[in-house]
């Protein structure tokens, strides 16, 4: 079985025919889904899909592109909506300075925020980051110094210097379909270096469809492109793969009742 641990099934190009894509995703082998939220007004709908289907689990938080629209949000707003027994993480969060939708400092506030609510609640902390290494870094240095909580990257692709200090800090990477691009080489290194114990596989569907599906939407039934092109890459049997991403998804989304 695989896991597609970042998914967004409620954006146009999946939520027209939701059914059909968990259909086909079922039939290629992912067995969960983790639908993940990027603003407030998404997260009844995300938690609604969760409740419906038993394989989907939601997420809640505020992208960093939405953070301008969301300054106020408040820390009980959050935590009041991870006590829903369909959530079981906190994101996705972040900093995002290659487009610098929201004001740097609204970012890196909410950021804090979402932080603050991983390490009460202990559900694990989605971050998105890129063109942002060095603030990311600084934040979660300083935050882990005031506490523990679970983290990922999801949609790794930053450096390996950057890589090499997550996995210090215990975090768990992610890779997308990104890793499956032939120009992807720096990437390609880093996901054959990757500890076992600390890999997922992930779609980020709508975007970002893989090898041999670039140019189409992506669905979630993609993530077993990127598991097999993974496979190949690090010389391990696909179906290794897909146990060990699926017990570290479980291990690290512990609230999930498998």
């Amino acid at each position: 079985m695989l896991v597609d641990s970042h998914c967004h099934l409620e954006y146009k190009g999946l939520a027209e025919d939701q059914a059909g894509v968990l259909a086909r995703a079922r039939n290629a082998g992912v067995g969960q889904f983790l639908n993940i939220s990027t603003r407030q007004s998404e997260w009844a709908q995300i938690v609604a899909t969760a409740e419906r289907e038993s394989d989907v689990w939601a997420s809640v938080g505020i992208h960093p592109h939405e953070a301008d629209q969301h300054a106020d949000l408040g820390r009980d707003a959050l935590l009041a909506a991870s006590e829903n027994p369909r959530v079981i993480g906190i994101g996705e969060t972040g900093l995002d300075y290659y487009y610098d939708h929201s004001d740097r400092a609204t970012q890196r506030e909410l950021f804090r925020m979402h932080i603050t609510v991983s390490r009460e609640t202990g559900l694990p902390l989605i971050i998105h980051t890129r063109d942002a290494e060095a603030d990311t870094l600084e934040i979660l240095e300083d935050e882990l110094g005031k506490g523990a909580f679970p983290a990922l990257i999801h949609c790794f692709t930053a450096s390996a210097a950057f890589g090499n200090r997550v996995l210090e800090m215990g975090l768990t990477i992610s890779l997308s379909g990104i890793v499956t691009f032939k120009n992807a080489r720096e990437l390609h290194e880093i996901a054959r270096e990757i500890p076992q114990n600390r890999l997922l596989v992930e779609t980020d569907s709508p975007f970002l469809a893989p090898v041999p599906h670039r140019g189409k939407p992506c669905e979630p039934a993609f993530v077993a492109n990127t598991a097999q092109f993974l496979a190949d890459l690090r010389g391990e049997e696909f179906e290794a793969l897909a146990d060990y991403t699926t017990a570290n998804f479980r291990k690290l989304f512990s609230k999930a009742a498998f």
